[in-house]
C-alpha cells in the first residue's frame, strides 16, 4: 500500500505536469498565431506584411515530458509484485486459492485490478487514468485492511470445491475490467462537457488538463470494448456458479441476494452493450449507463457480501 501511495503522487506530479504544460503550449500556440503573416490590404498591391506581435519567448513546442508518469509506473509495477508475493503467501498459509473470505477477495481483486491496467497499458497508454486506479486500489485496500481482516481458517463444505477456483477467478477478471471501463466512461463524461462547452464557444478550457486527454468518442469506444470482455466473463460466472450452486445445494437458481445481483449487473451491461451496439446510443447515455454497472458491481462487492445475509454469506466476518 504504501508503494500504491507513491505511484499515485507521482501519477497526480503527472496530471499536474500535463496541466502546466498544455497551458504553456496553448499560450505559445496563441503568439505564433498573432505573428502569422496575413496579406495587407493597403494599396491593392498584395504583398504580404507581418501582423505586429511579441515574439515568441517559449521554448518550441515538443511532446510532454512524462517523467512523473514512467515514475509512477515503475513503483506501481514493484508494488504489484510484492502485492502479487503477498497474495501467494496468503494462498500458502491457507493451503488453498487466497480468495475464500472478504479479506481474501479484496486482497485477490485489487491485485488483478492493478495488473489488468498494466497490461491495458502495453495496448494503449492510459497513463493518464493513473491516479484513479491506485486511488480507488488504496481505498480498497485500506478497507479490506481495516474491517475484512481475518486469520486463515478452513473451508465451509459448499466451497470446497474446484468451481471455487473457477468461478471466483472469472468474476475477479470481469470486475477488474469493468473497473478499467468504469474508469474510463468517467473521463469521457468529464470531457464530453468540455467539448460541448467548446462548441457553443465557451471557456471550458480554463482546465487545460483535460485538453491532453483523448476525446471523448475514443475514451467511451475503449469503455465499450474493455466492457465487452468484462461482460463475457462476467456471462461465464453466472452460468458458473449456477452450476456450482446445483452441484452445491442441488438447484440451479434460488433467487438468493448474491444471485439476483449478479443477474441484475449482468442486465445491466446486456442492455449497454445492446444499446450502443444496435440502437447507436452513444455519448453520455453510454457513459452513464456504464457507471451505473459499474456501480452495481461495487454495491454487489461492498454492500451485498457484507449486510445481506443467505447461501452465499462467505464473507468470514462475525455477525
Amino acid at each position: 500500500m504504501g508503494l500504491y501511495a507513491v505511484a499515485f503522487i507521482a501519477f497526480a506530479f503527472d496530471l499536474a505536469r500535463r496541466s502546466s504544460e498544455a497551458s504553456a503550449m496553448a499560450d505559445e500556440a496563441a503568439l505564433r498565431s498573432a505573428a502569422t503573416p496575413s496579406a495587407s490590404a493597403s494599396g491593392g498591391s498584395g504583398v504580404a506584411t507581418l501582423v505586429a506581435a511579441p515574439p515568441s519567448t517559449g521554448a518550441p513546442v515538443r511532446p510532454m515530458r512524462r517523467t512523473a508518469a514512467r515514475v509512477g509506473l515503475a513503483v506501481l509495477t514493484i508494488g504489484w509484485v510484492l502485492h502479487l508475493g503477498a497474495d501467494v503467501l496468503r494462498g500458502i498459509a491457507a493451503a488453498r486459492v487466497p480468495w475464500a473470505n472478504m479479506y481474501e477477495f479484496s486482497m485477490t481483486g485489487t491485485l488483478i485490478i492493478v495488473g489488468i491496467y498494466l497490461l491495458v497499458l502495453t495496448r494503449v497508454d492510459l497513463r493518464f487514468l493513473g491516479s484513479v486506479i491506485t486511488g480507488l486500489v488504496l481505498v480498497l485496500l485500506g478497507i479490506a485492511t481495516i474491517g475484512f481482516r481475518v486469520a486463515v481458517s478452513p473451508l465451509p463444505p459448499a466451497l470446497q470445491s474446484y468451481w471455487l477456483v473457477i468461478h471466483v477467478f472469472v468474476a475477479i477478471l470481469g470486475t477488474a475490467f469493468f473497473t478499467i471501463a468504469g474508469s474510463l466512461s468517467a473521463v469521457q463524461l468529464v470531457q464530453a462537457r468540455r467539448e460541448r462547452v467548446l462548441a457553443g464557444g465557451g471557456r471550458a478550457d480554463r482546465v487545460r488538463l483535460l485538453s491532453t486527454f483523448p476525446n471523448s468518442n475514443r475514451l467511451e469506444n475503449l469503455a465499450y470494448r474493455i466492457s465487452i470482455v468484462g461482460f463475457i466473463l462476467w456471462t461465464f460466472t453466472l452460468i458458473a456458479g449456477a452450476i456450482w450452486a446445483d452441484h452445491a445445494w442441488g438447484r440451479y437458481w434460488g433467487w438468493d441476494t448474491k444471485e439476483v445481483w449478479t443477474f441484475i449487473i449482468w442486465v445491466i451491461y446486456a442492455g449497454y452493450l445492446h444499446a450502443r451496439a444496435t440502437r447507436g446510443w452513444r455519448g453520455n447515455g453510454s457513459g452513464w449507463l456504464n457507471l451505473i454497472g459499474y456501480a452495481a458491481v461495487l454495491f454487489n462487492f461492498g454492500v451485498v457480501n457484507v449486510f445481506f445475509h443467505g447461501l452465499h454469506a462467505y464473507s468470514g466476518l462475525s455477525s
